[in-house]
């Protein structure tokens, strides 16, 4: 339905900007570096990387942060495919999906094999990666979910505009589908999203974050 899916403006035509949330998509001065800076290695990938690792996430939107883990786990020469379960109420038309991800040419190998087979949520078999896109609310599809992440990666759009993707049930729910020693990850360092965190059962710590951001949040689960 319309209403189900992402409305967007764009600032200086290649920054997609949800109007839902009045909120960008990715960070103006490098997503992609930040990607790597908050996703990747606040969940200590690639090192920690193995056969069946599963990533979660909260928040699918440009499909930038799949592309980035997809590319690392390609690097590291990993065997087998990498799991990739994320959680999208708003999904991204495929067009504006591609329009966005012309930004990275960084990632445009594997944004072009991506985007050769996706045609929006559902499963979709990238060979090395296995993708699950789940539309809807986070706070009905997860507590439905039947998977467990070995890493998260906590994405939604700022908890000042979205606040219901980081509530403490939610948080509650995040850990209940993580692995043992699991972690997550989130650019935001918002007291209410640690202390959910935490009461959730994930040992937290404030690091820094990415450019202008003075602090992000890394959490593994106890």
């Amino acid at each position: 339905m319309a209403d189900q899916q992402a409305r967007l403006s764009w600032r200086d035509g290649t920054v997609p900007v949800s109007d839902q949330f009045d909120d960008p998509y990715f960070s103006i001065l490098d997503g992609l570096a930040e990607t790597e800076h908050v996703f990747l290695a606040g969940n200590g990938l690639p090192a920690r990387f193995a056969p069946g690792f599963h990533i979660a996430e909260l928040g699918f939107g440009t499909g930038l942060n799949m592309l980035a883990a997809w590319r690392a786990w390609e690097a590291a020469g990993q065997q087998g495919p990498l799991r990739f379960t994320s959680f999208e109420a708003f999904p991204m038309a495929p067009a504006d999906m591609a329009r966005a991800l012309e930004a990275f040419p960084a990632v445009a190998p594997w944004a072009e094999r991506f985007l050769a087979k996706w045609t929006g949520p559902g499963a979709c078999d990238l060979g090395s990666l296995q993708l699950e896109v789940i539309q809807g609310d986070a706070r009905v599809s997860l507590r439905e979910w039947t998977g467990q992440a070995d890493a998260w990666f906590l994405d939604g759009f700022s908890p000042a505009k979205n606040p219901e993707l980081w509530e403490e049930a939610l948080m509650a729910e995040v850990a209940a589908h993580t692995a043992p020693g699991g972690s997550a990850a989130t650019y935001t360092a918002a007291g209410f999203v640690r202390r959910g965190l935490e009461a959730a059962g994930f040992e937290v710590t404030r690091i820094p974050g990415y450019g202008r951001k003075r602090h992000m949040t890394k959490a593994v689960l106890r």
